[in-house]
């Protein structure tokens, strides 16, 4: 297995800052943002498109620091009420440029519409009831479910045969068993790109729900969760204070061997190699104690010895 960095996630200003940074730590696949979330990516996916020597430009400027790219990153919100129509397109051409760039997946989120015709957030319902939420839910899904079939053979038919969703909470798919129902209704395009973290702080066991995905985890992004029981006694884990510090918050994302040890890792590696995941371990920091290129350089000697 190889290791690697969401580019954006090291804090840098550019890409040409980032990867002699990466390549000095021994990184050697790079995932790159198109937008959507990322409001700074690296990438000007307009250009790109347009230009095949920009193309090859980007693809030997990666090869001179000895990596090639593991995913394009388009974490949108391709079902929000007034952005979708935008994040959608985005989706499209983060696959066209994809399959020009010789990539065949992408890593997205399912997104969540609103509760109604007319809205104009997202509503993301986790415990449906009064009744009338089931109905919202259920429209929810037709809805997730209608557009990713039409994506996901728009991907086809531009290489990209693998939509790696990242189970992320205030999205439908969030849980393994969300992703197995996007799966189901989808085809076989519709895959995890297996962020551990998002899945611990929600209480879940992680090698069983990897070994639950199987063969359809298509990519893995490496981030810890440190739980912080002073605050967690207060609000629990779901705190929704728009102004709340990350001091104050029930939990925080960090570098990996900061909130679970190498023993916890080393069965989550267990667990990738048991299903036949042998690909990359896509590096992202969110550490607000250790942000940008400082986590990285903490995480990688860690994940050498527990991979």
């Amino acid at each position: 297995m190889e290791i690697g960095l969401y580019a954006e996630s090291a804090g840098l200003s550019s890409l040409d800052e980032t990867l002699p940074r990466a390549r000095d730590l021994g990184i050697t696949r790079i995932e790159l943002a198109t937008g959507g979330q990322n409001p700074r990516p690296f990438l000007d996916v307009d250009r790109l498109l347009e230009s095949q020597p920009a193309r090859r430009e980007l693809l030997q400027q990666l090869a001179d620091h000895g990596m090639t790219l593991s995913a394009l990153n388009v974490s949108a919100f391709p079902l929000h009420p007034r952005l979708g129509r935008g994040h959608t397109d985005l989706t499209r051409a983060t696959m066209r440029l994809a399959g020009e760039l010789g990539v065949d997946r992408i890593v997205a989120q399912s997104g969540v519409p609103g509760d109604a015709p007319g809205a104009t957030v997202p509503n993301w319902v986790v415990y449906p009831w009064p009744d009338d939420m089931r109905d919202t839910v259920r429209r929810q899904w037709d809805e997730a479910i209608v557009l990713w079939r039409e994506l996901a053979a728009y991907g086809a038919g531009h290489g990209v045969r693998r939509i790696c969703f990242e189970l992320h909470p205030v999205n439908l798919v969030y849980n393994v068993p969300t992703l197995l129902m996007m799966r189901e209704a989808v085809g076989e395009a519709i895959g995890a790109n297996f962020d551990p973290s998002h899945l611990m702080w929600q209480g879940m066991d992680i090698p069983a729900c990897v070994r639950a995905i199987g063969p359809a985890v298509f990519h893995v992004h490496v981030k810890d969760v440190m739980l912080h029981p002073q605050n967690q006694a207060l609000v629990g884990l779901l705190d929704n204070r728009p102004d709340a510090s990350f001091r104050d918050r029930p939990w925080n994302f960090c570098t990996p061997g900061f909130g679970h040890d190498a023993r916890w890792w080393r069965e989550f590696f267990v667990a990738l190699s048991d299903i036949g995941y042998d690909d990359v371990a896509s590096i992202e920091n969110e550490d607000p104690y250790l942000p940008g290129i400082a986590g990285v350089e903490g995480a990688v000697p860690f994940l050498r010895q527990v991979m």
